[in-house]
């Protein structure tokens, strides 16, 4: 079964993310890693229907990963513990690319022009 075109292999995670968290809802398994689901103890009645249910979504999670980061994460008790180290690795922005964005906002500056001269001065005619 493919979850998405190409397995992510740590880039483009907002866009892989994406597709997995609509694959998930459409197959009504978003209580899996979104701890709405919690493991049942071992003598539940439900366990092992929970767990058939946990290993399809670890499956599907691990096939739709690049054999390196698959590997990574291989040995996740559950899916929700596989998408939280997913989401804690590859989720957080990138601080020192944001802290060098946000400087490069501060330091533009229009100079003596009004708008519109600074705007037809950037210009850029073929």
């Amino acid at each position: 079964m493919v979850l998405v075109n190409t397995p992510f292999d740590g880039c483009g995670y907002p866009g892989w993310r994406r597709s997995i968290l609509i694959f998930l809802s459409a197959k009504n398994k978003l209580r899996f890693i979104d701890e709405s689901y919690p493991t049942p103890t071992l003598t539940a009645t439900d366990f092992k229907t929970w767990s058939r249910c946990n290993d399809m979504v670890t499956s599907w999670l691990l096939n739709s990963l690049s054999k390196v980061i698959a590997d990574s994460v291989l040995y996740s008790k559950t899916a929700k513990d596989l998408w939280t180290d997913l989401e804690h690795r590859f989720g957080q922005p990138n601080s020192a690319k944001l802290y060098h964005l946000q400087k490069e906002l501060a330091d533009l500056v229009q100079g003596s022009l009004d708008i519109a001269g600074y705007l037809n001065s950037n210009m850029i005619f073929s």
